[in-house]
């Protein structure tokens, strides 16, 4: 794939960089930005001339839609640099293309695409010193759009800013994860907007999580909303199950997001011979495998933390600890798709762009 660039992008350049005060080498994942930023607005029914200007703060009515009625919705992508000090994305026009399924689940105008990746792609070419070289350095790319028309009438705004915020990170997770499988809460409902990246979706875990938090544990597994009998997503995170040799994932679905990073992984499994079934997982099943020994691995899969372990699990107040493994899939996975995504092995599948 190739980027639409567009020369229809007005570019006001920051007076002074903060970028040598940043510690590159010791990041809190989203606490840094970049000294720009892309915004578009959206009036009359068509959108504004794209600017790139330098990140601030931006003044907003108090009526303004999106505080009352959640317009909202965001993506998560990265860009990394090869040791060429060539800048590239992974699967961009993935996030393009479920960015404005987003919208339009949630009634707001669809990004034209000069102005979501020919943006992103002049913005990266602004900030390509943000980009650092190195396997594990990234830079996180957050496109979001809000409803920014006022009035507190129950319905759609007629007015919307699109931006694309950057930030320099490192690893998402550190450290051990421990997950509660939910019996009670839900992440999203049938007719819902759980395939939406919306915002209100990940306002909602927090409330569950909290709860998790306090007992040990740092994420929930999600479950149907009508039985909780079917395994769906991991915190923020597509989830994965290794029963035996052979891994195992929900099908996408109202309820659950169309993840790039899963995507990729159901296509890059069957190329290091590891079989992948797509298909419903139950509850039942997996603390069954796990009583058994045939359980050995669970993991999340998600752009911020590209692939997760987890390390054991709790079920209706029963904890089940899974095997540590020296050659997991969840490690070959992460090391042929990290590799991929930095240019250190060849990409056979066409995902990676140039900037």
């Amino acid at each position: 794939m190739e980027l639409t660039t567009s020369s229809n992008i007005k570019v006001v350049t920051a007076k002074e960089s903060k970028i040598n005060s940043v510690d590159f080498e010791n990041l809190t994942f989203g606490n840094v930005f970049t000294d720009h930023m892309l915004v578009c607005d959206y009036h009359d029914g068509a959108w504004d001339q794209p600017v790139i200007m330098p990140y601030e703060s931006f003044t907003m009515d108090p009526s303004s839609r999106v505080f009352h009625y959640g317009q909202a919705i965001f993506e998560g992508m990265k860009a990394y640099k090869d040791d060429n000090d060539d800048v590239w994305l992974f699967r961009p026009d993935q996030n393009f293309e479920r960015f404005n399924k987003s919208a339009v689940r949630l009634a707001m105008p669809e990004v034209p695409e000069e102005v979501f990746l020919g943006g992103l792609h002049k913005l990266l070419e602004v900030e390509k010193d943000w980009v650092k070289k190195g396997k594990g350095n990234t830079l996180y790319i957050r496109p979001f759009m809000i409803a920014t028309g006022q009035g507190v009438i129950a319905s759609p705004s007629n007015e919307y800013r699109f931006c694309v915020i950057l930030s320099p990170a490192k690893a998402y997770y550190s450290g051990e994860v421990k997950v509660v499988i939910a019996d009670h809460y839900s992440r999203a409902a049938n007719g819902g907007i759980g395939a939406a990246k919306a915002a209100g979706n990940y306002s909602g875990q927090f409330y569950p999580t909290k709860l998790a938090n306090e007992k040990g544990f740092q994420q929930v597994i999600w479950t149907d909303d009508a039985t909780h009998t079917k395994l769906e997503e991991a915190g923020t995170m597509n989830v994965f199950f290794r029963i035996n040799d052979t891994l195992y994932t929900a099908p996408t679905s109202e309820r659950i997001l169309d993840g790039v990073t899963r995507k990729s992984i159901v296509e890059l499994a069957p190329t290091l011979g590891i079989n992948v079934e797509v298909r419903p997982v139950l509850v039942s099943e997996i603390v069954e495998a796990a009583k058994n020994g045939t359980l050995k691995e669970i993991f999340g899969a998600g752009t911020a933390a590209v692939v997760n372990p987890i390390a054991g699990f709790s079920y209706q107040d029963t904890y089940y600890e899974l095997p540590k493994l020296e050659n997991s899939f969840a490690a070959i996975i992460k090391e042929k798709l990290t590799n991929i995504q930095h240019k250190l092995d060849t990409d056979t599948f066409g995902w990676t762009v140039k900037v």
